[in-house]
């Protein structure tokens, strides 16, 4: 790989998991593993648990055996990891044995005669077993990523020795063959990045993959007419400039899709996102609102200056030629407005720290107002840059500087092309200078990296744009720099289109409709076949739309989940911790499910079938995220309640499983895409239908244990306890922002080495 000496790849990362199929692939095994330690101890164990728990302990060793032999299979076809994955796969299979063995405990009638031992009996040695096994298969999961980053390595140097080879060629016909084996090296490339774009949990790298790829689908049309024009005019400066700059574009990429794909940096460096106001804001609010719980975490100044810096950036708006003044005042008076408040705020902050030990009724009004006033400039900002990239969209809807480039190109006049070259180039500075007051505004990092994706695009295709235009004037009868032209006006114009999708984004996430990743990261690369037997033979399937008949018929459906996703708001309310991640995840499924209630309707952002064949995937992901967060939450609770609790997690991961298979299976004509429309919701129905009886379960529980703690006198809280280390049933708390724990299995191998040390 072609990179600085200093770099290198980040594979010996241990058990950390970053892709979402390996963390599905653990979730029931790590699931079955917990229910045979975590049986409860009894004297006496009836027939029908002793039953259970021999039928759990060989589902789990005939499962290992079957990943042990795709282990073993895996490691013959991949010398270098051959050791490494077979003495993985030796520890899975003996401790899958181990598990069988010391789960065949006979039953209640017929004990086992020989006196071995067994899960009742040792329970040391199942928390080994299970540690081993957990290790293990996690192990071997690792190891086979690896291969897929490796072909995804080997796959962009042969795109990369092949660049070198079309950068070099004279002719046209070596530049015909050799380009042809370069699309086939790209069509392969595509599909791995794109399966491993689905597959990352890092929502900001998959927004970042999403940008590099979406580079490199447009690169490859511009750098097949940027050569070609490059070979009719050997001699022209600018379609040399015009080629330099293609090959130069699509390397960065490529660098780009490395460094994400192996999570390395040259010489170390750190990918830091500018900081946006947005976050500048929350941030402050954080601390603001954080002052309530302890006077003395930060020091006076911090606030001041937190405010300082985000007034600074506010400059990037106040600054701006193409900024009203009626704008520029009302964005400096709000600015006044939050340093008032944040002063008279530290005024009563201090007076509470030297008279009282919490904050007071008048230090609670200034956290109140200060709150308000940055959430009002919030507002304000994001208004401007909206109202400012709506109305530039408008404005050049009709493309007329590209129009004037074609047409004096075409008639090879050069000064009618510097004329308008600079129209297009005063455009592009309106364009890039909004997305970067988009960026500031755009309230997730995933959008933030999308905005700066947007304004890089504008910034380099404007001069490509002028490049190819001046070729063309000084050879206007040229078909091949007509068209080189033409390829680079419509990357301009497709821009243009994302950035009104990423407007629409940025305002539903302001409003309040959607959770802010950015949607390019999730949408199929759709601009080349899709991996799989004989794929390239395949037809694209079409996004349809439903007729008057078929949407009547869904309605009703679709009404029953307008009524459900209601139920989810009104049980949501009812949880005292907003930020809970049941409350989330349930939030997040009701807003999707209400997006497909939409459809249904003719209405909302879901336009055709495949839109909400796409939500429904995505709703589906999102399920199993609850599952592991209910899974993790189990773990804090008695037998009962874990029962209740595991028994709809288990319901609600066989629905969305079922919803993920039905929505990934590929159907023909009219009736079967119907049917497949009706039983994606009404799937969804059963999901929303089991989040709807776990809400009010859970939060049961959350203030039962809340209760209880109160009246021991424990300073420690519900919040407290899902942080701290182990307390309760030999179990380690947490609340896991990112599910299961699979984020990084080191929290269970300190949970289960805590359940040894018992």
């Amino acid at each position: 790989m072609a990179s600085s000496p200093c770099s290198s790849v980040n594979f010996d990362s241990g058990l950390e998991i970053k892709t979402r199929s390996v963390e599905q692939t653990l979730i029931p095994l790590v699931s079955q593993i917990t229910t045979l330690i975590n049986h409860k101890d009894k004297p006496k164990k009836s027939e029908r648990t002793q039953q259970a728990i021999q039928r759990v302990g060989q589902a789990v060793s005939v499962a290992v055996g079957r990943f042990v032999a795709v282990g073993e299979a895996i490691a013959v076809e991949n010398e270098e990891l051959k050791e490494e994955m077979g003495m993985a796969c030796f520890e899975a299979r003996r401790a899958g044995d181990a598990i069988a063995q010391l789960t065949d405990v006979g039953t209640a009638v017929t004990p086992p005669v020989d006196r071995r031992t067994t899960v009742f009996s040792d329970r040391t040695g199942m928390v080994k077993a299970a540690r081993m096994l957990l290790s293990s298969v996690t192990k071997v999961l690792v190891l086979a990523d690896r291969i897929v980053i490796k072909q995804i390595i080997t796959s962009r140097n042969k795109v990369l020795v092949t660049l070198e080879q079309l950068e070099r060629v004279s002719t046209f016909q070596e530049f015909v063959q050799i380009f042809s084996q370069f699309g086939n090296q790209m069509v392969e490339f595509a599909h791995l990045t794109g399966d491993r774009q689905n597959d990352l949990k890092d929502e900001n790298k998959k927004a970042r993959m999403a940008a590099a790829r979406a580079v490199l689908e447009k690169c490859t049309m511009m750098l097949l007419t940027a050569s070609k024009t490059c070979l009719r005019h050997p001699d022209c400066e600018s379609a040399r400039i015009n080629k330099d700059a293609v090959f130069h574009r699509m390397r960065f990429a490529l660098e780009q899709v490395m460094e994400i794909v192996t999570d390395a940096r040259p010489c170390g460096e750190t990918k830091v996102l500018p900081l946006s106001i947005y976050t500048g804001i929350k941030d402050f609010k954080s601390n603001v609102e954080g002052l309530r719980e302890g006077l003395y975490l930060l020091p006076h100044q911090a606030l001041s200056g937190q405010l300082e810096a985000v007034v600074e950036r506010t400059e990037d708006f106040t600054d701006s030629a193409y900024t009203s003044h009626e704008h520029r005042e009302g964005i400096l008076q709000l600015c006044q407005l939050a340093r008032q408040d944040t002063d008279q705020l530290i005024t009563a902050w201090m007076e509470a720290s030297l008279n009282a030990k919490e904050a007071t009724e008048e230090m609670e009004l200034s956290i109140l107002k200060t709150c308000q006033s940055v959430h009002e400039l919030r507002r304000e900002l994001h208004k401007v840059a909206v109202g400012r990239a709506a109305d530039l969209l408008k404005l050049h809807a009709e493309h007329l500087p590209l129009r004037a480039l074609k047409a004096s190109g075409g008639e090879g006049n050069l000064e009618a092309v510097a004329e308008y070259a600079r129209t297009l180039g005063e455009q592009k500075e309106q364009l890039v200078e909004t997305c970067r007051l988009l960026c500031h505004v755009s309230g997730t990092e995933p959008l933030e990296i999308t905005c700066i994706h947007a304004e890089e695009t504008f910034h380099v295709i404007g001069p490509q744009i002028i490049s190819a235009a001046q070729t063309l004037a000084l050879h206007p009868s040229s078909k091949i720099a007509k068209e080189n032209l033409d390829v680079f006006c419509e990357a301009w114009e497709s821009q243009l289109c994302d950035m009104a999708v990423l407007l629409r984004e940025i305002n539903d996430v302001f409003e309040g409709r959607r959770g802010g990743t950015a949607s390019g990261d999730k949408r199929a690369y759709v601009s080349l076949p899709r991996p799989g037997k004989h794929s390239a033979n395949l037809k694209t399937v079409k996004a349809v739309k439903l007729d008057a008949e078929e949407q009547s018929t869904i309605a009703k459906l679709g009404l029953e989940l307008r009524l459900l996703t209601s139920d989810v708001d009104t049980e949501v309310e009812k949880w005292e911790d907003q930020e809970h991640d049941i409350v989330r995840q349930g939030q997040s499924l009701s807003s999707m499910a209400y997006s497909m209630h939409l459809f249904t309707r003719g209405e909302g952002l879901l336009k055709t079938t495949t839109d909400l064949f796409h939500q429904a995937e995505v709703l589906s992901e999102e399920g199993l995220q609850l599952c592991s967060s209910l899974h993790t939450f189990s773990t804090q609770l008695m037998d009962e309640e874990k029962v209740v609790v595991l028994s709809e997690m288990e319901k609600l991961m066989g629905l969305c499983q079922q919803l993920q298979m039905g929505v990934r299976t590929p159907v023909q004509g009219k009736t079967a895409t119907f049917q497949k429309v009706d039983s994606s919701i009404q799937n969804t129905r059963a999901i929303i239908t089991v989040v709807i009886y776990l809400l009010p379960v859970c939060n049961k529980i959350v203030r039962k244990y809340k209760s209880e703690r109160s009246s021991l006198g424990s300073p420690q809280s519900w919040r407290d306890r899902q942080s701290s280390t182990p307390v309760k049933d030999d179990v380690l708390n947490g609340k896991n922002s990112n599910g299961f724990g699979v984020k990084s299995l080191e929290q269970h191998m300190a949970n289960l080495t805590f359940l040894e040390s018992k």
